[in-house]
């Protein structure tokens, strides 16, 4: 776990102040003494990252680059689990929807049933460079472009594919906006 904590750095010195003696200590009593001063946080943050999110997958059309990535998350070197973050089969249980890939005309109905059957509040996550702006594939006859021409996307992942630590640091993020909705 404390490897991950160099990977998730912060732009607030006060949250990386807490994170790295954690991350060069030595033995288990120094990170428990510095596990305590977790209430040094800002509340809103402790608040986020008390709950949990179900992510729901979709592929509209990917070269399945992304889906290796996400399903990297679950291995142990990632282990999204002890942040909260889960993935779910049904839409009904989710509370947020990542979609991979451009549009394509075959899948452009499924997407917005399940973005529908989501209950609210819900963030819609454009996972890689075909979700965000269409890629090579955004003028051909089966595409039909980008994610958010069709729902509203929250958060833009880039990248093809984007490494696990982007889309982390993307969920992480949403457990922040979920909270704040």
């Amino acid at each position: 776990m404390l490897n991950i904590l160099k990977y998730c750095s912060t732009k607030n010195k006060e949250v990386n102040d807490l994170l790295l003696p954690m991350i060069n200590a030595s033995n288990i009593e120094d990170v428990k003494i510095e596990l305590s001063k977790i209430e040094l946080l800002d509340k809103n943050v402790r608040k986020a990252l008390s709950r949990s999110i179900l992510i729901r997958h979709l592929d509209t059309g990917s070269c399945n680059a992304e889906e290796a990535e996400l399903l990297a998350l679950s291995n142990p070197i990632y282990d999204v689990t002890r942040f909260g973050i889960d993935f779910t089969a049904s839409p009904r249980h989710a509370d947020v929807l990542t979609v991979s890939g451009p549009v394509t005309r075959h899948l452009k109905i499924a997407m917005e049933k399940t973005y529908n059957a989501m209950p609210s509040p819900k963030i819609v996550i454009a996972l890689g460079d075909g979700a965000c702006n269409g890629s090579i594939y955004e003028n051909t006859y089966a595409c039909l472009g980008k994610i958010d021409n069709f729902l509203p996307v929250n958060i833009y992942i880039p990248g093809n594919p984007p490494t696990p630590i982007q889309i982390l640091k993307g969920l992480l993020l949403c457990k922040y906006l979920l909270n704040k909705k």
